[in-house]
């Protein structure tokens, strides 16, 4: 899944770069804990493109691992060792706020 089809392409013109095509800034759902969320330790060598392999069968879907356990986007995509990590296991309610909330803008 590519979470920025969605996201409204936007273009400006300028002088000195030409047409500049960019996309308008990405906004994340809040991920709130569940009964059925899945919780692991991390081991040396996870990562979150990797857990989202293991357990949604899409490497697409890593944001949604490292933004229920706190983490930002931008941050580094291994955990570090040793921690324990929420799995959220309502996948398609998750997808569908992202889409409501970047489709409102």
């Amino acid at each position: 899944m590519n979470r920025y089809q969605n996201i409204k392409t936007l273009k400006r013109d300028t002088v000195e770069r030409g047409n500049i095509r960019f996309r308008k800034t990405t906004v994340y759902p809040q991920i709130s804990p569940s009964l059925n969320d899945i919780y692991v330790i991390t081991t040396a060598g996870d990562r979150y493109d990797i857990l989202a392999e293991r357990y949604y069968s899409d490497t697409s879907l890593w944001w949604i691992i490292a933004m229920a356990n706190n983490n930002t986007v931008k941050d580094s995509l291994y955990p570090p060792v040793g921690i324990q990590l929420r799995i959220p296991t309502d996948i398609s309610s998750i997808l569908t706020r992202f889409n409501q909330l970047n489709e409102l803008r």
